[in-house]
């Protein structure tokens, strides 16, 4: 019989969490789960404020060109008009089922869930502040053979004047009254999200980026592509620019810009990275090592400094991405109590993180997976390039300008593909199929001998035959 009350604590109910929680209680363990916003919070921000609402919101903002392109169809009558508490509401509600459906999913694999703030406390203990049903504060404390950190990340919002009228993205989805005039800061794919969003709910939105480019680090033919058909699609984006100040005027607020410039909003989201969640956590007094922005360092096996506690997903600001956290967590239970049954050889293999897809959920959207063509020729040397730029059949009869632009690059030694990038309609669907091949190692040859489907635009990345001369 073990000294301790649980095989596995995990601190945090985000998605690296809930899967490593489920898992190991799958396996026999006994697992307990700790999440400061009880089952109401399970899956973290992703669900809650990230990757699902971000996505239904995306979706709503695209209605609003379909409505526009169904006239090149034929269809007539008057562009409806959009009801902002009634997406607010179904988008809460749909959450909240999420939410349920974790925390039934947790119970039902053995979970011992707990509704409050966890913290290390000594060797392999866990302290849990709570909230007592009359008010009262309530502390119990815990041990567990293995601590599992898994409370993500937080928007981090730099210190300015006029700091406090600024807004996050946590804040965003709920804002009252709708933002006429939202200003985004910020050029990594968050921004860029939100800004094309809310351009498309109808908001005049203006994008800030002190940058010479907003996605550093996609491909930049791609990176100028996207950002010339965000701004077709009405966004006002200034590049190479700065907020001085935010304040309250008579008309909303004023934001004031390097190089004199001033604009007028109603919200000014912030969306300049994210920090790793671990204040209060206890790490100082335990020993756990950080790096310069307070993540949690970690070796090859997600193992701290510190024996027996691990730590996966965006507090260890790796790859912070949804399913990575989510490939990590499944590393940490098998290494810790075996694999499942039903475990292929390669999720119990060690964790890749080459050729990791990505996509930017704006209109039109951004897709890639593998390397950047820079990237490309400063590792391999030789390559060759691909490239294919059209207007979809769809705007053919829409009268859309929106075009579409595919790229492949190709290692010149082994014939292998080793980038594709898309910016374009359905572009994260379409890159999704083709990272599996390439995961694969196919080559150029294997794409010019498979058949594309007709008419469809994923063929164009099949059919292309000449290489660019760079």
């Amino acid at each position: 019989m073990s000294k301790h009350d649980f095989d596995l604590f995990v601190i945090g109910g985000g998605s690296g969490g809930v899967r490593a929680a489920r898992l190991a209680a799958q396996l026999g363990a006994r697992v307990a789960l700790a999440e400061t916003l009880g089952p109401e919070g399970l899956g973290g921000t992703c669900v809650n404020l990230g990757c699902i609402p971000k996505k239904l919101y995306r979706y709503a903002a695209d209605f609003s060109h379909a409505f526009d392109d169904a006239r090149g169809f034929g269809w007539q009558g008057d562009k409806p008009s959009l009801n902002w508490a009634a997406l607010k509401a179904n988008r809460a509600q749909e959450i909240n089922r999420l939410n349920a459906v974790y925390a039934d999913l947790l119970r039902a694999a053995g979970v011992t869930l707990f509704d409050g703030f966890a913290r290390l406390q000594g060797e392999r203990g866990v302290a849990l502040a709570t909230l007592n049903a009359d008010g009262s504060a309530g502390h119990r404390n815990f041990s567990a053979e293995h601590i599992l950190i898994a409370t993500g990340g937080t928007p981090h919002v730099p210190h300015f004047q006029g700091r406090e009228h600024a807004i996050t993205s946590n804040e965003i989805f709920d804002l009252e009254p709708f933002p006429q005039r939202l200003v985004v800061v910020g050029g990594g794919y968050i921004a860029c999200e939100f800004a094309s969003i809310f351009t498309g709910l109808g908001a005049r939105v203006t994008q800030i980026y002190r940058g010479e480019q907003v996605l550093r680090g996609f491909d930049d033919e791609l990176r100028h592509f996207a950002a010339a058909e965000w701004v077709k699609a009405g966004l006002d984006l200034r590049l190479n620019s700065g907020v001085v100040d935010i304040r309250r005027s008579a008309d909303g607020l004023q934001v004031d810009l390097e190089g004199g410039g001033v604009l007028q909003a109603d919200a000014v989201l912030y969306a300049t990275g994210r920090r790793a969640n671990v204040q209060g956590l206890g790490l100082e007094l335990v020993g756990v090592a950080q790096g310069a922005q307070g993540e949690v360092l970690v070796d090859a096996h997600y193992q701290t400094n510190v024996p027996g506690i691990h730590a996966v997903g965006d507090v260890t600001q790796r790859v912070q991405l949804t399913p990575v956290a989510l490939a990590e967590a499944m590393q940490v239970v098998q290494r810790l109590f075996g694999s499942a049954p039903q475990a292929s050889a390669q999720a119990v293999g060690a964790m890749d993180y080459e050729g990791i897809p990505s996509a930017v959920f704006t209109h039109p959207a951004l897709a890639c997976v593998g390397l950047t063509e820079a990237a490309a020729r400063e590792r391999l040397g030789q390559i060759k390039v691909f490239r294919s730029e059209f207007k979809a059949l769809k705007h053919t009869l829409s009268g859309r300008s929106e075009r579409t632009l595919m790229k492949l690059v190709v290692d010149g030694a082994s014939d292998r593909v080793v980038g594709l990038h898309m910016v374009g309609a359905d572009a994260a669907e379409i890159v999704q199929g083709f990272a599996v091949a390439m995961k694969a190692g196919a080559t150029k040859a294997m794409f010019d001998a498979t058949i594309g489907i007709h008419p469809s635009a994923a063929e164009e990345f099949v059919t292309m035959r000449a290489a660019l001369l760079r």
